[in-house]
């Protein structure tokens, strides 16, 4: 059973979301406006939220970020009526790990929703407990990230790009594979948010990582040198 917070300003959408999680047997709860989120977000943790974009008392990218820093281990999934492509990326670095376009189909919903707690268990589909980068040490079992001297904070799916990339080091892995394998294998939106992640790996890791982009095919971590 996973803890689910619905943030949702239409009372049926919002009320039926609630309804169907509690039937799949998670613990689901809705918050109409982005006051009543945040207040959900100091109360305890959640495993994953629903975030609609647009609210009427709060600006959605601001609240994304905001629920991201109060909430840094849930999955943060955006849904929204929203379908540009800057929109999307905007998300994305507002903190959200993945995007629903309305109107959605609820099986879809409930797919990715699975997808993105089976991906999130420590003991789940993993092989290694320990990935060794260099001086990076990748601890699966408990999802953390760190160099000899810090921790670097990252994401759930900036987490999951970086194992993905690490267990195949030195070899070029492609955008299908990547979007398969870390997102969902019925992921239908653009892959966008994929560079975004790399992006965003780039940054926080710095020289402890590079990865090279393959154009027109995917993506390259590059064997370490042990320092």
């Amino acid at each position: 059973m996973a803890r689910i917070v619905i943030v949702e300003d239409d009372e049926t959408i919002g009320g039926r979301l609630a309804a169907a999680l509690r039937g799949a047997g998670h613990d689901s709860e809705w918050c109409p406006d982005g006051a009543s989120a945040l207040s959900r977000a100091v109360r305890g943790p959640a495993d994953l939220v629903l975030l609609d974009l647009g609210l009427p008392d709060a600006d959605g990218f601001e609240l994304c970020r905001r629920l991201r820093e109060r909430l840094p281990g849930a999955v943060l999934v955006v849904l929204t009526a929203r379908t540009g492509e800057m929109d999307v990326v905007q998300a994305l670095e507002s903190g959200a790990d993945d995007y629903l376009t309305k109107p959605f189909r609820l099986a879809e919903l409930q797919a990715r929703i699975a997808a993105h707690l089976r991906r999130a268990e420590p003991g789940g589909d993993q092989s290694l407990l320990y990935i060794r980068h260099g001086t990076l040490l990748i601890d699966r079992a408990a999802r953390r990230c760190s160099t000899p001297t810090q921790e670097v904070e990252l994401r759930p799916k900036e987490f999951d790009l970086l194992v993905r990339l690490a267990e195949s080091a030195g070899q070029a892995v492609s955008r299908e594979d990547l979007m398969s394998d870390v997102w969902d294998e019925n992921w239908f939106g653009p892959t966008k948010t994929l560079d975004v992640h790399v992006a965003a790996l780039r940054r926080k890791l710095g020289d402890q990582v590079r990865i090279t982009t393959l154009r027109h095919f995917g993506y390259r971590l590059e064997p370490s040198k042990e320092r």
